[in-house]
C-alpha cells in the first residue's frame, strides 16, 4: 500500500496573511479552524471544488513561536502553465518576484518569491514557453 497524496504543512506567524499570499497563486480556502476567535489552521488547494483531487494543496498552522523558515530546510515548488503571465500578474499586484530564468530542468522558465514567513516559493513551467 502506498500513500495517495502529499500536502506540505507549514507553521506560519499569521494564518490569514499566508492565506492572502497563497490566494495570489490560485489556492482556495477549503477548511479553517479557530481557537478563541483566532484563526489557527487552514487547508488550501488549487481546486475550488475538491481538495482531495487538487494537484496543489497546502496546510497552514499558527506557529507557537518565531518562524525561522531557513531552519526548516524546505521550499515549495509550484507549476504553472504560463510562467511569464503569472510572473507579470504577481509583479503588477506588488508582490516581489525574482527574474524568470531558464534551467535545464525547467526550460520554459521559473522564478522565485518569498512568502510572508520567509519560505522560498519557486514557480516553474513544465511545458514549452508560451507565445
Amino acid at each position: 500500500m502506498a500513500i495517495s497524496g502529499l500536502t506540505p504543512y507549514a507553521h506560519v506567524h499569521d494564518v490569514q496573511r499566508s492565506i492572502d499570499f497563497y490566494a495570489r497563486l490560485g489556492l482556495h480556502v477549503h477548511n479553517t479552524h479557530e481557537v478563541d476567535g483566532e484563526l489557527v489552521w487552514a487547508l488550501l488547494a488549487n481546486s475550488a471544488e475538491d481538495p482531495e483531487t487538487a494537484h496543489a494543496r497546502l496546510m497552514l498552522a499558527l506557529a507557537s513561536g518565531p518562524v525561522a523558515a531557513a531552519d526548516q530546510a524546505v521550499l515549495f515548488y509550484c507549476w504553472t502553465q504560463d510562467v511569464r503571465s503569472l510572473h507579470g500578474e504577481l509583479a503588477a499586484a506588488g508582490v516581489k518576484v525574482g527574474q524568470v530564468t531558464s534551467r535545464f530542468y525547467m526550460p520554459a522558465g521559473e522564478f522565485r518569491l518569498i512568502d510572508p514567513d520567509g519560505y522560498v516559493v519557486l514557480v516553474g513551467q513544465l511545458g514549452p514557453a508560451a507565445g
